[in-house]
């Protein structure tokens, strides 16, 4: 008995030696499961999808809304050098003619995102010979996006999208997270600040919102969080009518600032 005691004191010193260099002794339960995508931790929380979500809330602010005639989409577009051709770096995209999204969060997960629906709503107008309605195609990004949450060898989507089109003679704004939900909003904000972008919307949002009043407040609300000078090149806003979903020039947005700022 002595000797399986002492080999149990052996293997318990052994293990905590382990447990020190591995980084385990002192760690809380989260930081256990936090390298693990499929596995959840004993509160009942993937730990990696809470930080593809924290990626998303670091992210570039961007703001949606929907008006009785319209929606809007609009982000800020950060210049991390003088030296950048603005022109080449895009965060409002048009995935069909009456589909339009916007982002928060990686720009690259954003691309693939953006290739993906594409395709999807060209495989749907191959088939059925029409244009995939909104709430279809937000549904099957989510798919995608979803997939991404219980799958070996992959991370989740570390990027938030503001789906916005129209269909049925009316408006549609839709959010895809990294988890894979997908719900619809009448206005929201996303990325850094978005708490503050989603207060000062409760407070300026109304049910008889038109497009052109719609786009002023989504600039003031970018403007909430905004650092430094607001320009035309500093933000994009994409608007979507009954005409179909387009991106506003340079020229349109500086209309817009002069107007407001």
């Amino acid at each position: 008995s002595c000797v399986a005691y002492s080999h149990v004191i052996t293997v318990t010193q052994q293990w905590e030696r382990w447990s020190s260099w591995l980084g385990l002794v002192g760690c809380n339960m989260t930081e256990r499961y936090s390298f693990s995508l499929t596995t959840f931790s004993p509160t009942g929380k993937l730990v990696q999808i809470e930080y593809a979500l924290a990626a998303v809330a670091a992210g570039s602010p961007s703001v949606g809304i929907k008006a009785t005639n319209g929606a809007v989409i609009a982000a800020e577009k950060k210049q991390r050098s003088v030296l950048y051709d603005v022109d080449s770096i895009s965060k409002v995209e048009k995935i069909t003619d009456h589909i339009g999204a916007i982002y928060s969060g990686m720009g690259p997960d954003y691309r693939l995102l953006i290739r993906q629906a594409r395709k999807i709503a060209q495989q749907y107008y191959l088939i059925y010979q029409e244009p995939i309605p909104t709430s279809q195609l937000v549904q099957r990004v989510a798919n995608v996006m979803q997939e991404y949450t219980q799958s070996g060898g992959v991370r989740p989507f570390g990027v938030s999208l503001l789906i916005t089109g129209w269909d049925d003679d009316r408006p549609y704004l839709f959010q895809c997270d990294p988890s894979g939900a997908h719900f619809a909003w009448k206005a929201t904000a996303l990325g850094k600040n978005h708490i503050n972008g989603k207060t000062f919307l409760e407070k300026r949002y109304n049910e008889e919102l038109e497009l052109e009043d719609a786009i002023h407040t989504a600039i003031l609300t970018l403007k909430e969080s905004f650092e430094g000078q607001m320009t035309e090149t500093s933000i994009e806003i994409g608007v979507c009518r009954a005409d179909g979903f387009r991106k506003l020039t340079t020229a349109e947005v500086k209309d817009y600032l002069a107007a407001i700022l």
